[in-house]
């Protein structure tokens, strides 16, 4: 693997790296929590855009697999002063770092990057366009929660997965609807006529597309994740008031009885909790919300290995370049 762009990959692609991080999770349950693997090498984490869960992430994948991470915001960086983000990349790669991540409200720019400084890159978020590390933590978390320890080797296969709310900006619902079909899941794209994509049919890729959420609910799904709506991305869409919207497309409590014990409820945060998702349906026993946070470490440090140390035999033999 050279960059992460996107989350459309082969299924077996995608099971390797969800059972590479399976590896890196063991980590999380030791005092010390540190590997060798990237000692020597530099990640710079490139942020144009706020993040809380993503950028903290992606530090601590990168110390912990003692790689020298660097932390740059478009608010404290050249770029702020008009500098185009080619030379902020070409500079960063003059300085001789080893990989950069990126956020960026521009679609797109990630892989412009990587096509301009020679260097992995991580698509950590860009624009609505995709998420893939998010969609690869999505489906870390839920696989665990259907298998358990007998995960690893597994997909998503017959899995029924709702993706509910602002499903045309969100560039997690983008990247999940390549990957979770890939890993063998069935996945529902549920909101607002305005917040689905143009052109949205019953059934494409293995994904279909209603505003019925209500009618998707009593079919029981065995997992119900929820999506922030971005009222800051909007461009003259007919978009419901937050009555309506809770009306229509919220997990409230109603429908969380409905909804049963076994579906699983995911939201990739930030949530606004009484708007897309009640604080009992987020803080539920079937709640994997701060299991996806956990999720997040573990797969960025496995995307970070199979980028800057893919020669390694294991990331957990003591090794490293």
């Amino acid at each position: 693997m050279t960059h992460l762009l996107t989350a459309a990959m082969p299924r077996d692609a995608a099971i390797a790296l969800l059972d590479l991080a399976e590896d890196m999770h063991q980590i999380q349950d030791r005092q010390v929590k540190k590997l060798p693997a990237l000692r020597g090498r530099t990640v710079v984490n490139l942020f144009f855009e706020d993040s809380t869960r993503t950028r903290s992430s992606f530090e601590i994948a990168g110390k912990w697999l003692s790689a020298d991470v660097i932390n740059i915001s478009g608010k404290g960086s050249s770029a702020s002063k008009g500098e185009s983000l080619r030379d902020t990349g070409l500079t960063i790669a003059a300085m001789g770092v080893d990989g950069v991540v990126v956020r960026s409200g521009s679609s797109g720019a990630p892989a412009l990057l990587a096509d301009w400084i020679g260097r992995p890159v991580v698509n950590a978020g860009d624009g609505t366009h995709e998420h893939p590390t998010q969609a690869l933590l999505d489906a870390f978390a839920l696989r665990r929660r259907i298998h358990g320890d007998a995960a690893r080797g597994k997909g998503l296969d017959g899995v029924r997965v709702a993706i509910v709310g602002d499903i045309a900006h969100s560039r997690v619902a983008r990247s999940n609807a390549l990957l979770l079909p890939a890993l063998g899941a069935e996945v529902t794209l549920v909101g607002p006529p305005a917040f689905l994509p143009p052109g949205a049919g019953p059934t494409r890729l293995g994904v279909r597309a209603t505003t019925d959420l209500d009618a998707v609910i009593a079919e029981r799904p065995d997992a119900l994740m929820l999506l922030r709506v971005q009222l800051e991305r909007q461009t003259g869409a007919v978009v419901p008031s937050a009555a309506e919207y809770i009306t229509g497309w919220s997990l409230t409590d109603e429908r969380l009885a409905r909804l049963g014990d076994e579906a699983r409820i995911m939201h990739p945060g930030p949530m606004n909790r009484g708007l897309e998702i009640s604080s009992r349906a987020a803080d539920a026993d079937a709640s994997t919300i701060l299991e996806q946070v956990t999720a997040g470490v573990s797969v960025r440090m496995a995307v970070l290995y199979s980028l800057l140390a893919s020669d390694h035999p294991s990331p957990t033999d003591g090794g490293s370049r």
